[in-house]
C-alpha cells in the first residue's frame, strides 16, 4: 500500500474535508504535510499571542482549536498507518514527525502569550455566560499551561523541552522494540505429536503460517491469536516452556533479537526523564504530575484503593490456586506447576468444573454474527443504527467502514475496522481517534474512529471464528468509539474521550462488556456458523458459571501491574540504588500468589506505561471497572435493555465527553458516588 514516489503532484494528507484518502497516501507525502501544517500553525499563534487581554473566545480560543484540530486531522491517519502497516519507511517518516510534533507541542504548551490569552478569557465578563464545555476548554488549558513549564526561567524550559522531545522519542522506540522481538520469533512444527491438544482452528493458522514463508507443517508465533492457544491447549510442556520463555522474555538482554531490541536501558532512561520532568514542574515525582490529571487526588489515594481491592482479594486467590494445584497434581499427576502450566491447566480445570472451554465457543462467535449483534445491541440500548458503508478509501482489504445514525436518522459518527493479526501490525487493540467532532461554520463535523484488534483471520471460506474472551475484546474497543462518536459536545477538545479524566476514560468500554455475558444479548451475538443457532441455554449457563473462575487471581495481577506502575512513578529517585526488577519484586511479595520465574522480564514489554499513555495510570483499569460495575446495577435493577436507563447513560455519560468532570457526570447518572462494593459483587468477591 505504501510506495515511494519519484514525484508527488499533491498531498493527500492535507486535504482534510474529505475522510483519509489511504489509497493516495505515500511515504514521501508524511513529512511534508506534517511540516506545512505546523508553519501554518506558527504563524497563526504569532498572531493570537499577541492579543493579551483582548482576548475573547471568538478571535482566540476558535481560531486555536482550529489550528490544532486541522494538525491532528492530519497526522492521525499517519500514526494509524504506522499502527497498522508498518514498514521501515513509514516508520523513519513517523520518527521524524514525532520530533517536530515534540517540539511544536512543547513550545505550544510553555507560550506566555497564549496563557495570558486563556487566563483573559477567564477573567472577562463573558467567562460568566459560558456553558460547563468552554469553562473546562477554559480551566484545562491554564491547568495544562503549568504542567507543560509554562512558569519556569528560560533555561529550565529548554530543558523542560529537550526532556518532552526525548521522552516522545523513547516511547516510540519502546514500541518499536517490543513489535519488533515479538516479530524476531517464530517455531515451526512438523511433527503430530508437537501439536497434540492444540486446537484445529489455531492449527489452520499456523498452517497457512507456515505456508506464507514457503515451510511445511505449523508456524506458531508470539502474537495472540497463536500464543494464547497454544499455552492454554498444547499437551508438549517443554513447548510451551519455550513459547513463553520468548514472550515474557521480549525485548530484553534474553529475549527474540537479543541486544538489539532489549528495552532495558530505554526504560530506564524514561524514568529518569519521567522524574526530572516532573520536578522541574514542581512536583515531588512523576506520579504526582500525572495524578493533576486524573480523577484520583493522589498517590496515597490510589496506593489506598489498591491494596483495599487485593486485600479483599488475596484469600480468594490463594484459594483459587489450592484448587489448580491439587486439580493438576490429582488428575494430571503434575506436582510441580510451572509459569507455562498455569493457562493449560486452569483450561483444563475449567472444562472439567463448567464442561465448556473457550475454544468451544468459537463456532457459536462468528465474527460477522457478533459485528451485527453488537450494532443490535448498541442500537437497543442507545437508540442508533449502524451500517456499513462501501466505497471508502481503506489501507488493507481487511479493513471496513461503518456509519452510526441517532435515534432521527442523521449520521452522528464514522469508523474504520481493522481487526485480523497479521505481520508488521501492532499486538493488542485499540480505538483511535480519526476526526474529532466540533462546529465548524455552524455545521457538525461528523466524529470518526479507528477500531483495531488482532482476532485470528478467516481460514478458507469459514470466517473469522471468536472466543468469547474475543467478543468482550471487540465490546470494549467498540464502548471507547462509541464515547468518541456519540458525544454531542461541539468543542474537539472536550468532545468524546478528549478531555476526559484518563482514570475515567475507560468507564463505557467495559460498561459495555457487561452485556457479552447477558442472555438477551448472546441471543443477538451469537449464532452457530454453520446452523446459525444462537448459543444453547446450557451452554450460556456453564459460560456464566465460569464467569468469576480464578477472578481473585486475575485481580491480583491488575493489581501487580498497577501497584507497579505507581511506586515506579512515585518513589523513583536519581540517586536510589533501586532496581526496576527489584520494585516489581517486592510488589509481587505483598499481592501477587503467583510468583513468576527470575527470567520474566514483563517490564520490557509493559508497553501500556512506556510506550502508551497510562503511565502512572495502569490503575485506571480497576478505577473505572468499578465506575462501571456500579453502572451497570442500573441496568440489572431496571432491565439490560431499559430505554430510559439506556438513555440517561447515553445523555450523562457518552454525550457529555470531556465537558464536564468525569465525577460529575457519573453522580448525575447514579445519582450518587461510586460504590467498590458493585464490583466485588459481580466478581463474586463480596465478604
Amino acid at each position: 500500500m505504501i510506495k515511494l514516489l519519484a514525484h508527488m503532484q499533491d498531498n493527500p494528507l492535507l486535504d482534510i474535508h474529505t475522510l483519509p484518502r489511504f489509497e493516495d497516501i505515500r511515504v514521501e507525502h508524511i513529512v511534508p504535510a506534517v511540516e506545512t501544517v505546523l508553519q501554518d500553525n506558527r504563524s497563526v499563534i504569532v498572531r493570537l499571542e499577541t492579543l493579551n487581554e483582548g482576548a475573547n473566545w471568538e478571535n482566540f480560543a476558535v481560531p486555536l482549536e482550529a489550528i490544532e484540530d486541522r494538525l491532528n486531522r492530519v497526522f492521525a491517519p499517519i500514526s494509524h498507518l504506522n499502527g497498522v502497516m508498518d514498514e521501515e519507511e513509514l516508520r523513519i517518516a513517523y520518527e521524524t514527525c514525532l520530533s517536530y510534533l515534540s517540539d511544536y507541542h512543547t513550545d505550544l504548551g510553555q507560550n506566555e502569550g497564549l496563557y495570558r490569552g486563556f487566563k483573559a478569557i477567564a477573567n472577562s465578563p463573558e467567562y460568566a455566560t459560558f456553558d460547563s464545555a468552554r469553562r473546562k476548554i477554559v480551566t484545562d488549558a491554564i491547568r495544562d499551561f503549568h504542567l507543560s513549564g509554562v512558569d519556569l526561567l528560560p533555561e529550565k524550559k529548554k530543558r523542560f523541552k529537550e526532556i518532552s522531545e526525548r521522552l516522545s522519542s523513547l516511547g516510540n522506540r519502546f514500541g518499536q522494540n517490543l513489535l519488533d522481538s515479538t516479530d524476531a520469533w517464530s517455531m515451526t512444527l512438523t511433527h503430530e505429536d508437537e501439536i497434540a491438544g492444540v486446537p484445529q482452528s489455531t492449527l489452520d493458522m499456523a498452517r497457512q503460517e507456515a505456508e506464507a514463508v514457503g515451510d511445511h507443517g505449523w508456524r506458531f508465533t508470539l502474537k495472540a491469536p497463536s500464543y494464547l492457544p497454544f499455552m492454554t491447549y498444547a499437551d508438549n510442556r517443554e513447548l510451551r516452556r519455550k513459547m513463553y520463555t520468548a514472550y515474557v522474555t521480549r525485548a530484553s538482554e534474553n529475549g527474540p533479537g537479543g541486544e538489539a531490541f532489549d528495552n532495558t536501558e530505554t526504560i530506564d532512561e524514561i524514568l529518569r526523564l519521567r522524574h526530572e520532568l516532573a520536578a522541574l514542574a514542581g512536583f515531588p515525582n512523576y506520579a504526582e504530575y500525572s495524578l493533576e490529571t486524573k480523577m484520583a487526588t493522589d498517590v496515597n489515594e490510589v496506593e489506598t484503593f489498591l491494596t483495599n481491592l487485593a486485600g479483599r482479594s488475596k484469600s480468594f486467590a490463594r484459594r483459587e490456586l489450592a484448587e489448580l494445584q491439587n486439580f493438576a497434581r490429582n488428575t494430571q499427576g503434575a506436582n510441580d506447576l510451572k509459569a507455562w502450566d498455569l493457562a493449560y491447566y486452569s483450561e483444563k480445570l475449567k472444562e472439567e468444573t463448567f464442561k465448556l472451554s473457550q475454544e468451544s465457543l468459537r463456532p457459536w462467535f462468528p465474527l460477522p454474527k457478533v459485528i451485527n449483534g453488537m450494532f443490535d445491541v448498541v442500537g437497543r440500548l442507545f437508540g442508533v443504527t449502524v451500517k456499513p458503508v462501501d466505497d471508502i478509501q481503506l489501507w488493507h482489504p481487511d479493513a471496513r467502514f461503518f456509519e452510526i445514525r441517532d435515534v432521527e436518522g442523521m449520521v452522528c459518527g464514522q469508523f474504520y475496522v481493522d481487526l485480523y493479526a497479521r505481520n508488521r501490525k501492532r499486538g493488542g487493540a485499540w480505538m483511535g481517534e480519526c476526526v474529532s467532532r466540533r462546529m465548524v461554520d455552524g455545521e457538525v463535523q461528523i466524529p470518526v474512529a479507528f477500531l483495531v484488534c488482532n482476532f485470528s483471520p478467516p481460514v478458507g471460506d469459514s470466517p473469522s471464528l471468536l472466543t468469547h474472551d474475543e467478543v468482550t475484546t471487540l465490546f470494549h474497543e467498540f464502548g471507547h468509539g462509541l464515547h468518541h462518536m456519540l458525544t454531542r459536545v461541539d468543542y474537539a477538545s472536550v468532545s468524546g474521550i478528549n478531555g476526559v479524566e484518563w482514570d475515567a476514560v475507560e468507564l463505557p468500554s467495559q460498561f459495555l462488556e457487561n452485556w457479552c455475558w447477558e442472555s438477551q444479548a448472546l441471543d443477538l451475538i451469537s449464532g452457530h456458523v454453520e446452523t446459525g443457532e444462537s448459543l444453547p441455554v446450557d451452554m450460556l449457563d456453564k459460560l456464566r458459571a465460569g464467569k468469576n473462575f480464578q477472578v481473585a487471581m486475575q485481580m491480583l495481577r491488575q493489581i501487580e501491574f498497577s501497584l507497579f506502575d505507581i511506586r515506579l512513578h512515585g518513589g523513583y529517585q536519581l540517586a536510589s540504588n533501586t532496581t526496576v526488577q527489584s520494585v516489581l519484586d517486592q510488589v509481587r511479595d505483598e499481592v501477587a500468589v503467583v510468583i513468576p520465574p527470575a527470567f520474566n522480564r514483563f517490564q520490557n514489554g509493559f508497553s501500556h506505561i512506556f510506550g502508551g499513555g497510562y503511565a502512572a495510570g495502569y490503575y485506571s483499569y480497576k478505577w473505572a471497572e468499578v465506575l462501571s460495575a456500579d453502572a451497570f446495577e442500573c441496568f440489572l435493577e431496571n432491565g439490560i435493555f431499559d430505554s430510559d436507563t439506556g438513555n440517561a447513560f447515553l445523555v450523562n455519560i457518552l454525550e457529555k465527553g470531556g465537558s464536564q468532570d468525569a465525577m460529575d457526570l457519573f453522580v448525575a447518572f447514579r445519582g450518587r458516588r461510586p460504590d467498590i462494593e458493585s464490583l466485588l459483587e459481580q466478581s463474586g468477591l463480596a465478604a
